[in-house]
């Protein structure tokens, strides 16, 4: 197996600066100075984005007969996240600069700056080892650290038109909890029984204290999340079923096996509902090294058992073979929308050393993408920009976009050297040329991405060739 620290093409700023020039994903606010980790997905990105959401809905939801989706909202009861245990245990331990007034996490500081593991320490804990170290300021240098405090991750707003009057809710910081509120309703409603799971992909908020590197750590992020129920005797089968699907993802989206690897929590690691988490960590390029992509928890009966004491609901599971009553345990599989696309985009993007037209070094940049993911499917290029050309790439460009049913560019601009490396770099798998041969014998070339090599298919067999290839 290759070296993944030393062969990769791939580096945050590189993906950085193509997502801006490309149209992926532009800083938030940008005519404006912008506004600190918050994005907006372009015109590319958004395609990208919807393609791989889709297919996870295809994957978990669709193609499996024990899943059911939800949508739920934003804005939920106050006493949801009460219940939940966001309003007590949702912080991080957050700790201020004196000087500049820059604010850092103080588990990060330690395990960044000290390489010591900060896991399931408490603020106290923290402030000792910081202040032994006397460690400075990233930011400004100073040795001028506060003590860590616990900070709140929720977003706080208020429902009514007079702030002082109004009710105080949260923005989301997860999707979980509405699978659980709406549990019963989702068991009168769907015939659904056990082992069963209620899935959504939607927006989350947290008030990070230190977001970043691009979009890996964002305050408004998405999710697709899960929530898996099961007979109590049955979770830790349904905790390996579920890590061998979510390995099996990996495949499905493109993304190499030497970059993930699965990581156990320690005891004192483990969140306060949670009787076993595992975390699926991706090979970010330098100093990120490897980091948190998605999280798989066995929750037991934490959260149900939480809201029907809070509620006054009862959301037992009556199980009529035994004609027994009980709380479900959950089992709770959990995937980033942004941070599988950029994994995505990092593991897809490579450089290949070539001479231009003048014999002089140059570099063609490819970015790799797995057909069913890319934003454009194949893209249509007259040779030259020739009545006779362009009417019959029109006609195809239009034939392609009705019987495959993908997004199809359409290109006339530029030499077709240039076009190529264009779709190149946004992913496009397929170029398909209409030149002065096709008036003739009613084919075209169809140029593959990765290899470069060039078929000769007949116009009326385009679409189909397409199809077979882009599934």
């Amino acid at each position: 197996m290759a070296d993944a620290t030393t062969t990769r093409a791939a580096t945050m700023e590189k993906i950085v600066a193509l997502c801006k020039r490309r149209g992926f994903v532009y800083p938030g606010s940008d005519i404006y100075g912008g506004l600190a980790n918050t994005w907006d997905y372009g015109p590319l990105g958004a395609e990208l984005k919807n393609n791989l959401k889709q297919l996870w809905w295809r994957t978990f939801v669709q193609r499996r007969r024990d899943m059911v989706g939800l949508d739920g909202g934003i804005l939920m009861h106050p006493r949801v996240w009460e219940a939940s245990g966001h309003v007590v245990n949702f912080n991080d331990p957050l700790v201020d600069c004196k000087t500049c007034k820059s604010r850092f996490r103080a588990d990060h500081l330690i395990e960044e700056r000290l390489g010591q593991d900060a896991a399931g320490k408490t603020p106290d804990e923290m402030s000792a080892i910081l202040s032994q170290a006397n460690l400075p300021c990233p930011k400004c240098g100073n040795r001028t650290l506060t003590d860590a405090r616990q900070f709140n991750m929720m977003f706080r707003t208020t429902i009514g038109p007079v702030e002082e009057t109004g009710v105080q809710v949260y923005l989301r910081p997860e999707t979980a909890q509405a699978m659980f509120v709406q549990f019963k309703n989702v068991l009168a409603t769907s015939r659904v029984k056990l082992p069963f799971g209620i899935a959504q992909i939607g927006k989350a908020f947290r008030n990070e204290i230190t977001p970043g590197n691009f979009i890996f750590r964002d305050i408004e992020f998405e999710q697709m999340e899960i929530e898996y129920f099961v007979h109590p005797d049955d979770g830790a089968d349904a905790f390996e079923r579920w890590l061998a699907d979510m390995r099996a993802w990996f495949g499905r989206i493109g993304v190499r096996e030497e970059h993930v690897r699965v990581r156990e929590h320690a005891k004192e690691e483990l969140s306060h509902y949670s009787s076993r988490t595992v975390d699926f960590e991706y090979l970010f390029p330098g100093p990120m090294g490897w980091k948190e992509l998605y999280g798989l928890a066995n929750r037991t009966d934490f959260d149900l058992k939480q809201h029907q004491e809070h509620s006054g609901e009862d959301l037992t599971y009556f199980d009529q073979p035994t004609g027994a009553r009980f709380l479900p345990h959950v089992i709770e599989p959990t995937f980033g929308v942004d941070r599988t696309f950029l994994v995505v985009l990092l593991d897809a993007y490579d450089e290949e050393e070539t001479v231009d037209v003048n014999g002089k070094p140059d570099t063609r940049v490819v970015l790799r993408l797995h057909p069913r993911l890319a934003p454009y499917k194949a893209a249509v290029l007259p040779l030259a920009k020739k009545p006779e050309l362009t009417e019959v790439a029109k006609t195809l460009f239009d034939t392609l976009e009705a019987e495959t049913g993908a997004l199809i560019d359409y290109d006339e601009t530029a030499n077709i050297g240039k076009r190529y490396r264009r779709q190149d770099e946004i992913g496009t798998p397929f170029c398909v040329t209409v030149d002065f041969d096709t008036l003739q014998d009613r084919a075209v070339t169809i140029r593959d991405r990765d290899t470069t090599n060039q078929e000769r298919v007949p116009l009326a067999e385009v679409a189909g060739w397409l199809r077979e290839r882009i599934v």
